[in-house]
């Protein structure tokens, strides 16, 4: 394979913006090229005949994976294909690499990862771009490195993804249950979900409130949850479409310090002896652990990705990259796509029934509570 042939099922508003990659990053993605793209979309056809001249459209993602002209697809469906239109592309034998989130509820994402298990040949890769932020990477680093010891909190406040009434009003699928399958855990929030799984790992237990605020949509746009992870860490995750202006807070603390990246710098505490440590032998009333402060800031990392280039081209050129040297690593696994939707599938859970959830999640009852509250949109006044 000297260049990657990739096929876009789903070309709208992130659609289209991952195929002007291909035209205005040629550099970037010289080992690449765009040969197909899909839509059900009369609009989203006459918009490739103008925007994408010469390349083959379909109707039907069938007819595109069948078609010869591809080797990867890249998925960016309503979330609810997803998991299908993978799993006919791993038995055609085609790499895919899907936008965010891997599916809507668990066991249909469980399909596509046991689908994907099948084609150990074929490469399955999530468009987490955020995991190429170096703020993020450099608190992997950090978390590995054992710099904050053992891990006992993290809180992270994600208020900042504002989105109008005029948002939701701009396809029928958006703010529905039926189309959507939730709202900011769904649409927005697989991003931190995702990372949070990644610095913590997925928690043993949750319990959150979910609710609607200023807008006539059927699913969450505000949610607080609080969770337990497996070292018995604690979390809180706060999240809204809603709040003006909005806030982005990560706080990760352990016993040896604390992490906090907000406003494009990550601020590293490191105490001089672990707290358990300090605490045993100190003899002053209001003693406390010593400690020292250390600013990093995008400039002052040694990066691994060029800030200026888009995270979602990155995703892709990594992508690309391993498929043509797969001595290379994946940025984001598509089989770890799981990981931040069942955290988003038991937040969901626990917001309907008002329970906490344990998990392993019971994914019968989730897809259960799930169709209820499809059948009750269906007499909605929001749609």
């Amino acid at each position: 394979m000297k260049k990657v042939r990739y096929g876009i099922i789903g070309i709208g508003k992130q659609g289209s913006f991952y195929a002007s990659f291909f035209k205005d990053f040629p550099d970037f993605l010289k080992d690449s090229e765009l040969t197909a793209v899909c839509d059900i979309s009369s609009q989203r056809e006459e918009w490739a005949k103008e925007n994408l001249k010469g390349i083959p459209f379909y109707k039907d993602y069938h007819d595109l994976i069948n078609s010869g002209k591809v080797d990867a697809v890249i998925i960016d469906t309503p979330h609810y294909f997803h998991p299908e239109i993978a799993c006919f592309a791993f038995q055609k034998g085609l790499h895919v690499l899907s936008d965010k989130p891997s599916g809507v509820y668990l066991l249909q994402v469980k399909e596509m990862n046991e689908e994907a298990k099948k084609h150990p040949e074929l490469l399955f890769g999530m468009i987490f771009n955020q995991r190429t932020d170096n703020l993020y990477i450099k608190a992997k680093e950090l978390i590995e490195q054992g710099k904050l010891g053992k891990l006992t909190r993290a809180v992270w406040i994600i208020t900042d993804w504002y989105r109008p009434k005029a948002y939701y009003a701009q396809g029928g699928w958006r703010g529905t249950w039926a189309g959507e399958g939730g709202g900011v855990l769904l649409n927005q929030c697989p991003h931190q979900l995702d990372l949070l799984t990644w610095f913590m790992g997925i928690p043993t237990k949750v319990y959150a409130d979910l609710s609607t605020v200023g807008r006539k949509i059927n699913v969450e746009n505000d949610v607080t949850a609080m969770m337990e992870f497996p070292s018995q860490a604690k979390g809180v995750f706060i999240t809204s479409t809603h709040d003006a202006p909005g806030t982005n807070r990560l706080e990760i603390t352990g016993e040896k310090g604390r992490i906090i990246i907000e406003k494009g710098q990550l601020i590293l505490t490191e105490n001089e002896e672990a707290e358990p440590i300090f605490s045993e032998h100190n003899t002053e009333f209001w003693g406390k652990p010593k400690n020292t402060e250390t600013i990093f800031t995008e400039e002052e990392i040694k990066p691994p990705f060029n800030k200026d280039i888009l995270q979602h081209l990155r995703i892709i050129a990594n992508f690309t990259e391993v498929l043509l040297d797969r001595k290379k690593k994946l940025i984001a696994p598509g089989e770890e796509g799981i990981n931040g939707l069942t955290l988003s599938n038991a937040i969901h859970l626990s917001g309907w029934t008002k329970k906490e959830v344990r998990l392993p999640l019971d994914d019968q009852l989730f897809l259960a509570e799930l169709k209820k509250r499809i059948e009750e949109e269906k007499t909605s006044s929001n749609k």
